[in-house]
């Protein structure tokens, strides 16, 4: 098994710091360049040259697969989508900037809930059925080809997590960025860096969606 993650590119709502979850906004030109050098890098790299494509349905992850699938011209990779690559959402917060949720529930970030906060959400997605879903996708990726998968912050942090054995903890606080490749396979996970991305490095589980 070798799958090639990625989070979508930057969004606007990325910039404004506001929590997308299930929610949407559209690529800013930062995040196209950074799906394009994506797509330049996954290119020249032999074992994912010709890889076929799974992506969440949300707008923002799926235009982000599109880039990388119409990139380099004539490349033609299959293009799947899996519900089960969802963001987690966090219910009523959804769409909220931080500042926002902090100052309806105060104390929300502090301590553990800086990574944890978005499961402790009034009508989101617990953490035991987010984890579900990731690993009974994860589950069938085992005699699969290597494909590249492309998602969300939170996904990306627990899908490493389930792939290498990480506690829940050290899984949600894994760093996320959007110009990086993450590399699964044999429990190991190995970062490549894109150049000319232009990338969104953050911390916690601010930087999820």
């Amino acid at each position: 098994m070798t799958i090639f993650l990625i989070r979508h590119g930057e969004t606007r709502w990325n910039r404004e710091r506001r929590n997308q979850g299930r929610l949407d906004s559209p690529l800013t030109e930062r995040g196209i360049a950074q799906a394009r050098a994506i797509a330049r890098l996954l290119h020249d790299l032999p074992e994912a040259a010709a890889a076929p494509i799974v992506s969440s349905p949300q707008g923002r992850a799926r235009r982000t697969a599109e880039i990388i699938r119409d990139e380099p011209a004539g490349c033609n990779r299959e293009l799947r989508i899996d519900e089960r690559l969802r963001e987690v959402t966090a219910g009523a917060w959804d769409g909220l900037t931080y500042a926002e949720i902090e100052a309806g529930c105060p104390g929300v970030f502090d301590g553990d809930g800086y990574y944890d906060w978005c499961f402790r959400a009034p009508g989101g997605e617990t953490y035991e059925a987010f984890a579900a879903r990731l690993g009974e996708w994860l589950g069938e990726q085992d005699d699969a080809a290597p494909v590249i998968a492309v998602a969300h912050g939170l996904v990306s942090r627990v899908l490493r997590g389930l792939h290498a054995g990480l506690p829940r903890a050290a899984a949600l606080a894994l760093p996320v960025s959007q110009d990086k490749i993450f590399r699964l396979c044999g429990g190991m996970v190995d970062p490549l860096a894109v150049a000319g991305g232009g990338g969104l490095p953050r911390t916690g589980c601010r930087s999820r969606s």
